[in-house]
């Protein structure tokens, strides 16, 4: 496995920082991870270099994944930019990275559209809270007004629809497997967290 010294230097900080966060001391995570404690003190230190079969079971043992422990530290990806869709009213804020655990998506939307009439059905759930205004939902032959500090879970195979009432309105939105990919369009249609193409919001 090739390491770059940044790298190298992160993924030990990673290491020690989740091994602390669980209040685990060299020997319990040594035990879970089938190292043995001076190995695992040599790795955390940095007079022993990491080898892909110890970071393997060092990634399961701590409960996330290797690709996470591995990743870049680089900052490019930090700044999130809005993508606006005047024609449909609605910015969307990609919150989630691609491939994020847990199979979700999570999105910032900001809303200046009023209510759609075509309503829409896709499998799955979805749930949003309203960080600002009122978000008028339509869920089959319901009309609910959801306001800032309420939230809404509802299924999505009843048809639905949502938009602003009197004025903009933001929402925080998770979106499980379905419902991301009825959501969120093709990648031609929206940017991703570094302002390339990505995906969109189709509520």
């Amino acid at each position: 496995m090739k390491q770059d010294g940044d790298l190298d230097s992160l993924v030990r900080q990673r290491i020690r920082g989740l091994r602390v966060a669980r209040g685990w001391s060299l020997d319990e995570l040594a035990a879970r991870s089938y190292l043995s404690p001076s190995t695992l003190s040599r790795i955390e230190t940095g007079h022993r270099r990491i080898a892909l079969d110890q970071l393997a079971p060092l990634a399961r043992a701590l409960g996330t994944t290797l690709d996470q422990l591995v990743e870049s530290g680089d900052d490019g990806d930090v700044v999130i930019r809005p993508h606006r869709d005047d024609a449909r009213g609605m910015t969307t804020w990609l919150l989630s990275r691609e491939g994020a655990p847990h199979g979700v998506t999570v999105a910032k939307l900001r809303i200046t559209r009023p209510v759609p009439t075509d309503l829409r059905v896709h499998p799955g759930r979805d749930w949003f809270t309203v960080l600002s205004g009122t978000v008028v939902l339509r869920l089959g032959e319901r009309t609910i007004r959801v306001r800032a500090g309420e939230a809404a879970e509802f299924s999505t195979m009843v048809p639905h629809a949502f938009g602003a009432e009197d004025g903009p309105a933001e929402v925080l939105c998770i979106l499980d497997h379905d419902g991301e990919r009825s959501h969120l369009g093709p990648a031609r249609d929206g940017v991703a967290r570094d302002g390339s193409p990505g995906a969109r919001y189709e509520a």
